[in-house]
């Protein structure tokens, strides 16, 4: 079974929007951390906002980013949304209901992992659903104070554990955690 894998950018504070915040603490240790994460997936499972972002910007940015952006153009695209009527970005397919019934059966199927970026309300509903196996979480040594976050309010509580921990010289951690299995 493929694992459902949601990998963020977050602050000390745990706010994700709009991760401009992030470009300060860029390093080489990173972009190969995110590039082996993307080669270990080969399909992308996105919210309406993320999607809109990304459709908008990664068709154009094959030149600068090569393989990267070469595997985030053609990986499969899952985009969970009830308002978008057609998703136009190559090899994206909406879903619109049965949120559930639908990333269930994208699990069963052969592949390997599937990534969720961004896309902050989604993720919230996957927590629900008890659909994510996986957290991957890039916390930058910043402070917000204020911002949309991962973890808000209306979460039943969940037990975690920590699969793994990576520290880069720019200040940021990943720290890597799994459902507690009952």
């Amino acid at each position: 079974m493929r694992k459902l894998v949601v990998s963020e950018f977050m602050t000390l504070d745990g706010v994700m929007e709009n991760p401009q915040w992030t470009f300060a603490y860029g390093s080489e240790e990173q972009e190969k951390y995110k590039f082996g994460e993307l080669k270990d997936a080969d399909a992308l499972l996105l919210g309406r906002v993320t999607y809109e972002a990304f459709a908008a910007a990664w068709p154009n940015m094959l030149e600068q980013t090569g393989d990267y952006g070469g595997m985030m153009n053609g990986y499969a695209k899952h985009v969970v949304s009830t308002t978008l009527s057609e998703v136009t970005w190559n090899n994206s397919s909406l879903i619109k209901d049965n949120l559930l019934e639908e990333i269930s059966k994208l699990k069963q199927q052969p592949g390997r992992d599937i990534l969720v970026f961004g896309s902050c309300t989604l993720v919230q509903s996957l927590i629900s659903l008890g659909l994510v196996d996986e957290f991957r979480l890039m916390v930058f040594p910043v402070l917000l104070g204020t911002g949309k976050r991962l973890f808000g309010e209306g979460l039943k509580e969940q037990g975690l554990h920590l699969t793994d921990t990576r520290r880069f010289s720019s200040g940021v951690v990943v720290a890597s955690y799994g459902p507690v299995k009952n």
